[in-house]
């Protein structure tokens, strides 16, 4: 119960460091090296399948050179003459297969693509005194330095399948820099589940054999082996079996050398994706409001904005002459050449239009200015890949932007065939007025030639004797008075309400640029900060 308890823990964080690779693999495309994301992806199919197959069992892989005495090994501790040991080398070309319990085994079997007639199980009568190795796969590998073409790529794939590798030297090449620069230093990390066994001893004596075996811990330290666990074994004397069968029987025992191995390969692995890829800080995953701000601002200036509300509110002073001036000036002016001909009022609408189109795409080096200083505000202390990452998110429709800018600018044309209120109430007092002055005009001028035509008197007599006249010249320079007043009042009015129209216009364009800025910058921006964050949290359970 323990051993299985132990089992499911160390399966169980296997598994979320296993999860966390793949969010790796996913979110890493363009991000870490392909040969990486390969191999990453390798070991997710690699663990996949081998802790979907027997736990109960454990693959030992026994490795090693031409003339090494790999097979007599594999037949000391199978206790059978299952391996054929050759005079000529190679010795052995296919793997042989020897197990113990072989219940549950074969799909195990299958995986490592042993043939049938390789594979070899201890029957009941022969596993008497050796019930601690049930469990056991034990493989006899091609020699990994075989001069035929098939046995190298078929050594090197089940190493990397093997729950355990038990590499067996010989005194004369145990140095051998093949070995340990192929092999040895790609288990850099795989101390729980590599054993290093130092074979034909007894052609040393024991001085040799201590001085070997102290010569071979040393080199194995020195190339990253930090507690290497060696065994002197002599196949034809059968010296130190026992030692290694002790090794394997704890191994087998513990059922945890697939998990062991697993770990290891990804710890190697994350070691490397850290070292491509340093300094990893999480980051605010969101844009926040002042570089919002700070974009819309870097954008309205670069469509002009500014310019745009200016010439809006002169549009607005120009047009307010039609409707709060004083007529009788108006209608002298018409005298005169008009000044604001070349304004075409009547399309200015277009014109505004017209405007916001260019000025957009007039200054697209502006806009990719202010979505680059975007990008860099947001990726201070990020990996250089992941810098360019965000930068390309930000610029992902770039293309677009600036149309899209123009479009919904010019939705903003102000409404040129609407009019405020108190300028119809304005014309309407002004035209009063006019009316009024016309009236009190028309009246002196009845009088006068009342009296003329039909009293028969000359028009001194008249303007003495009638008193109304001087009152009704009064009024009339009143209401001309009062007139000329209400123009230069709505004058300031205008000033003012064309300030208002201007900030009015100014915030509704900031708005929609916001908007733009929102969907096409922000947000894609935000999706690779998030994509970024994942990654982050994925690398800190996947290296434990």
């Amino acid at each position: 119960m323990t051993t299985l308890s132990t089992a499911d823990t160390q399966q169980h964080g296997l598994g979320r460091r296993l999860s966390a690779l793949a969010r790796i693999v996913e979110l890493g495309q363009g991000r870490i090296e392909p040969a990486l994301l390969a191999e990453a992806s390798q070991l997710l199919m690699r663990a996949g399948e081998r802790l979907r197959l027997s736990s109960d069992h454990t693959v030992v892989a026994l490795a090693g050179g031409t003339g090494s005495g790999k097979s007599s090994l594999f037949n000391a501790v199978s206790g059978l003459e299952l391996s054929p040991i050759g005079v000529r080398r190679p010795t052995t070309a296919r793997t042989h297969a020897c197990v113990w319990g072989l219940d549950g085994a074969a799909p195990l079997l299958d995986w490592l693509q042993i043939q049938w007639r390789h594979r070899f199980a201890r029957a009941s009568a022969l596993d008497r005194g050796e019930s601690q190795l049930h469990g056991l796969i034990l493989l006899d590998l091609p020699d990994h330095d075989s001069i035929r073409a098939l046995t190298d790529p078929e050594a090197d794939r089940l190493i990397q399948l093997a729950d355990l590798v038990v590499w067996v030297l010989d005194p004369q090449k145990y140095a051998d820099a093949s070995v340990h620069r192929r092999y040895v230093a790609e288990l850099t990390g795989h101390d729980a589940v590599t054993v290093f066994v130092l074979n034909q001893v007894d052609r040393l004596t024991p001085e040799e054999q201590a001085e070997c075996v102290a010569d071979l811990e040393d080199l194995l330290r020195r190339e990253g082996v930090a507690h290497p666990t060696v065994v002197a074994t002599s196949a034809t004397a059968g010296r130190g079996i026992d030692s290694l069968k002790a090794v394997l029987a704890e191994s087998v025992a513990a059922r945890r050398a697939a998990y062991q191995r697993l770990e290891a390969d990804l710890d190697r692995l994350m070691l490397r994706v850290a070292a491509d890829m340093p300094e990893i800080l999480r980051v605010e995953p969101t844009v926040d409001g002042a570089r919002r701000a700070g974009l819309a601002d870097a954008l309205c200036d670069a469509i002009g904005v500014s310019a745009l509300g200016e010439a809006m509110e002169n549009v607005y002073g120009v047009r307010s002459v039609d409707w709060v001036g004083w007529p009788w000036a108006r209608w002298a002016a018409k005298l005169r050449p008009d000044p604001l001909s070349s304004l075409r009022l009547g399309a200015v609408k277009e014109d505004i239009r017209n405007l916001v189109g260019s000025s957009v795409s007039a200054q697209p080096a502006e806009v990719d200015n202010a979505v680059q200083a975007l990008s860099d505000g947001l990726t201070a202390g990020m990996p250089e890949v992941w810098r360019h990452g965000v930068r390309d998110a930000a610029r992902s429709r770039s293309a677009q932007l600036p149309k899209a800018l123009s479009d919904e600018l010019s939705e903003v044309a102000p409404p040129l065939d609407r009019v405020p209120a108190w300028w119809w109430l304005l014309k309407i007092w002004q035209y009063l007025l006019v009316l009024a002055f016309a009236g009190g005009l028309a009246w002196a001028a009845a009088i006068i030639a009342y009296g003329v035509f039909k009293a028969g008197r000359p028009p001194a007599e008249i303007l003495g004797d009638v008193a109304v006249l001087p009152w009704l010249a009064l009024m009339m320079a009143s209401v001309m008075g009062l007139g000329l007043l209400s123009a230069v009042a709505s004058r300031n009015f205008v000033v003012l309400g064309a300030g208002k129209e201007r900030d009015r216009l100014e915030r509704d364009m900031r708005r929609r640029v916001g908007v733009v800025a929102q969907d096409m910058v922000v947000q894609p921006v935000e999706r690779e900060l998030d994509r970024y964050n994942e990654f982050f949290a994925a690398m800190t359970v996947a290296k434990r």
